[in-house]
């Protein structure tokens, strides 16, 4: 049976499962605490980032009987995760906020602690908030024009640090650890086609262990 029902349902032990994972308590925590629960918005990016996740584990579980079945499911995941990837651009984008370039200093800390609990990921945007006062953030150029007994002349006066907003840091936060689950699924479901492709599914299997057992019992 070893061969015709291998080893399956490992879903836990998965990166991408780990990561949308945590992605989906921090959304549901930033839902509650960002967006109006009566919104569409609210239930639309719990929902995905739900998706996200139970999308791996089933298809995990299913990689028993249909290789086809669970390539689909881990690319439902995919899709799911891009969809909540959006919604935290157009948060962000909707409020002026800015979107964080990968080496921003947050970010290059964010990556290095390697978090895994929700406590550990609001420590990180605490963190954040507080460093990025010390020139860590983006800088704003003011502009002015003095009068004189000449014309209207530009004078720039200065480009000043000021610290990230936690809701900003909490939604590049979440972008970040998106971008990396997207990353393992896309690299998850590479793996799946090339084992599909060279070994086949379910009825290939099937096919062989039948056809062994004819030739050893004829």
């Amino acid at each position: 049976m070893s061969e015709l029902i291998p080893k399956h349902g490992g879903y836990r032990k998965l990166k991408s499962f780990q990561v949308a994972q945590l992605a989906y308590d921090i959304t549901v925590r930033f839902c509650d605490r960002y967006i109006d629960r009566r919104s569409r918005t609210h239930d639309q990016m719990v929902q995905a980032a739900r998706s996200g996740v139970q999308n791996i584990a089933e298809g995990s579980l299913a990689s028993a009987t249909s290789k086809k079945t669970e390539l689909k499911l881990t690319q439902v995941a995919r899709a799911s995760l891009e969809e909540l990837r959006l919604d935290y651009e157009d948060f962000l984008r909707h409020r002026g906020l800015p979107k964080l370039e990968p080496g921003h200093p947050a970010l290059l800390r964010f990556r290095q602690a390697k978090l895994q609990t929700v406590e550990a990921f609001a420590a990180w945007v605490s963190e954040s908030k507080n460093m990025d006062e010390h020139g860590l953030a983006r800088t704003v150029t003011d502009n002015r024009t003095e009068s004189s007994s000449g014309p209207c002349k530009s004078v720039f006066v200065s480009s000043r640090p000021y610290p990230l907003s936690s809701t900003c840091l909490a939604a590049n936060g979440a972008l970040a650890l998106l971008n990396l689950a997207c990353y393992f699924l896309d690299r998850q479901v590479e793996r799946l086609a090339q084992d599909f492709e060279n070994e086949g599914g379910f009825t290939e299997r099937l096919y062989r262990v039948r056809t062994a057992k004819r030739r050893n019992n004829p």
